[in-house]
């Protein structure tokens, strides 16, 4: 089996319990996790030799982290030690029309004071395959910027496949980085692209061209992405795929689900989920991502399947409660053949 790299911060989530308000809470529910995170986790629950990279400090929060990934079966042995925190954020789940809230508590982290240097990426990508990123790395520090572009630099030379999720945060690109300069720098290195039309647009311009994005009821119209995805292909000449989820939300607790994939000739469509009682929704596009890596290395030849793995994935990660998604490749497998019953297994 191929073995896999992730590269970025894996945070402490603090929750109040159910859906209380941030206000009304007197204790938080403890959950650790990060986008780059869960995909390791996703990629290890499938049977894939997964390694997490980051920057972790030497405490007891740190140690924490540490052995939440060790428990999900993601290697940690080129995970670096320094600096003083563990990141944080506050999760304020939504239901019905109130939405989600996040708050960020994450400056100074480790992670945050990484820097280009501190990671031996030769070493961590012996007999590796595959090495993905997100763009919430690159947004957290001008040194966390300069270690992804570090990583992806030897990635391609070393032959690596580089996938991205560019991963927009309107709350994060606090320090000042040309964002559109550092994201198209780094994705100029990448061979698979996923990311939607707001991360396209607020990384590098793009725009849909000729239809709107828009939803017509609960449906949102596939086609519409087929401009974002062109232009991206044109403006990275590297990548071989561009693939975005679709999520129209009915509201917070109902949403649609679906993906696409472009690979220059052909716009892939997946089957749309409707998922009427959402019990976590943080985590959908990194459960996305590791069951379309997951699908990609399985099925080389087939990116109609890669793609319907992922949202199958994808959908069953808005059941469980937590960053990550803990599902089995037989529970993906059986939702993709049409069984969506939720029956009790005896």
């Amino acid at each position: 089996m191929k073995k896999v790299v992730t590269f970025g911060e894996i945070m402490l989530r603090l929750s109040p319990p159910g859906f209380l308000r941030f206000s009304q809470a007197n204790s938080f529910d403890v959950v650790y996790g990060g986008g780059e995170s869960n995909v390791a986790v996703s990629l290890a629950n499938y049977g894939v030799p997964v390694s997490f990279v980051t920057r972790l400090p030497d405490n007891d929060m740190g140690q924490c982290a540490l052995m939440e990934m060790r428990k999900r079966g993601v290697r940690t042995e080129n995970i670096v030690f320094g600096g003083d925190r563990l990141g944080i954020y506050f999760l304020e789940t939504g239901a019905v029309s109130r939405g989600s809230k996040v708050v960020y508590d994450r400056a100074h982290s480790a992670m945050a004071e990484i820097k280009a240097g501190m990671i031996d990426w030769k070493t961590v990508f012996k007999e590796v395959e595959w090495f993905h990123w997100t763009g919430i790395t690159p947004a957290i520090s001008q040194g966390a910027a300069d270690a992804c572009l570090e990583a992806v630099q030897v990635a391609s030379e070393m032959g690596i496949t580089i996938s991205t999720d560019l991963n927009y945060r309107a709350k994060l690109w606090k320090y000042g980085g040309d964002r559109e300069a550092i994201m198209t720098a780094l994705t100029s290195y990448c061979d698979i692209i996923l990311g939607n039309e707001e991360d396209a647009e607020k990384h590098f311009g793009i725009k849909p061209e000729g239809l709107d994005i828009t939803m017509q009821g609960d449906h949102v119209k596939a086609e519409a992405f087929l401009s974002v995805c062109q232009q991206m292909l044109e403006r990275f000449p590297r990548a071989k795929k561009v693939i975005t989820t679709l999520r129209g939300s009915i509201s917070a607790s109902h949403n649609t689900w679906a993906g696409v994939l472009y690979d220059g000739t052909t716009l892939y469509k997946s089957p749309e989920y409707q998922i009427t009682d959402i019990v976590d929704r943080v985590g959908g596009g990194d459960s996305f991502m590791g069951g379309l890596i997951y699908g990609l290395l399985t099925y080389p030849d087939d990116d109609q399947n890669a793609l319907n793995f992922a949202v199958a994935a994808s959908c069953l990660k808005h059941t469980i409660k937590g960053d990550a998604n803990l599902v089995t490749v037989a529970e993906v497998e059986k939702l993709m053949g049409g069984d969506a019953s939720g029956r009790v297994a005896r």
